[in-house]
């Protein structure tokens, strides 16, 4: 490709030239046959936007809340690990692209820059994604770190008691980095003639006993309000509301885990209708347009997450890679707000949008 991208997907194409096969077969891979990997993407296509005429779009307002802090626009970056393998900035680079974006970003427990070097990074909101291991001090001592450092909330991911087979990773025996904030505590050196040794290492470390009472022990140790990363049914959005989360993140895990689990655009509205708005609900999984984040608001995400275009940016073009995936989503949210006849983002409602279960309906 010898033009620049004009939007996020193309940054792709960029990253797979630019990464080593191991590392961008890490980054772009799914679980198994990839089949939620292909729909997450595929399911936006399958939801109709109902734009309004003759409404005065001179002035469109992105700016909006997430989990009451105030923001550019309803996108934060998704927690993603080891961000040093696709650019030697890592985390720091891409914390510095958010910040300029006035975007939140979610570090990810598997970063390859400590908390500490991301939180002196710049000035900004940041979220810290935690996995728990069957060390819980461990896990306690990150969030421990994390509320020090200035992390304003915690996205307990929970959908990975053990880890998706991702095939490609265990075909180029993928290998993972010494990772900084675990020096002096665990090593995540693992010999394995099986694959993948993040597969290796995960099954050794994960806690696979982690429930719903465990809840408890998080809000024990920390007094940053908490988050559930991994929801994907009416059920379980009912009971974090019972224990007290303050909020939700529909997610497949990018589709990493089980394989055919359902798109998340396609759970969103369950889980919405479930919660009745007692806490707040963030959206992740296949957003590649400004119009697919404008179908996730209409839903009723509060936010959506941005996952591997931030890192196709990063591998591609480093910190302003990012700032230009940033960028881009913003400027197709803005453009659809308009064409839509939506100006701000509270004025978009769910008789925005026609999903393939309205026009069932209409049928019917």
């Amino acid at each position: 490709m010898g033009s620049e991208p004009v939007n996020v997907s193309e940054f792709q194409e960029l990253a797979r030239q630019a990464l080593p096969k191991m590392y961008y077969d890490y980054y772009a891979g799914g679980a198994e046959d990839q089949h939620t990997l292909e729909e997450n993407v595929k399911a936006f296509h399958r939801i109709i936007i109902r734009p309004r005429i003759l409404v005065d779009v001179s002035r469109v307002d992105m700016s909006t809340t997430i989990m009451g802090y105030n923001t550019s626009a309803p996108i934060m970056v998704a927690p993603t690990a080891m961000h040093k393998l696709a650019r030697p900035e890592g985390e720091v680079a891409t914390a510095r692209a958010a910040a300029a974006c006035d975007t939140i970003m979610a570090l990810s427990f598997m970063s390859t820059c400590t908390v500490e070097e991301v939180a002196s990074s710049c000035n900004a909101v940041r979220f810290f994604q935690l996995y728990v291991y069957k060390r819980r001090e461990i896990s306690a001592l990150m969030v421990q770190r994390a509320e020090r450092n200035g992390f304003k909330a915690i996205i307990l991911t929970v959908d990975a008691p053990r880890l998706g087979r991702r095939e490609a990773d265990i075909k180029n025996k993928m290998i993972a980095p010494q990772l900084k904030n675990f020096e002096g505590l665990i090593s995540t050196e693992v010999h394995t003639d099986k694959g993948s040794n993040i597969e290796a290492f995960a099954s050794g470390t994960f806690d696979d006993s982690l429930c719903w009472k465990d809840i408890g022990w998080l809000k024990s140790i920390t007094s940053l309000p908490i988050l559930i990363k991994g929801i994907l049914t009416c059920e379980d959005a009912i009971k974090a509301v019972e224990v007290g989360v303050a909020g939700i993140v529909v997610s497949n895990h990018g589709a990493r885990q089980l394989d055919y689990s359902p798109p998340t655009i396609t759970v969103l509205e369950e889980v919405i209708l479930a919660v009745q708005g007692r806490i707040p609900v963030l959206f992740d999984g296949g957003v590649r347009r400004g119009t697919d984040i404008f179908k996730a608001l209409a839903l009723g995400a509060q936010a959506v997450m941005i996952g591997r275009p931030v890192i196709y940016g990063l591998a591609a073009k480093g910190e302003d890679g990012v700032r230009q995936v940033l960028s881009m989503l913003k400027d197709e949210l803005e453009l659809t707000m308009a064409l839509s006849g939506c100006c701000s983002v509270k004025d978009i409602t769910r008789c925005y949008v026609m999903t393939e279960q309205d026009r069932l309906h209409c049928r019917l």
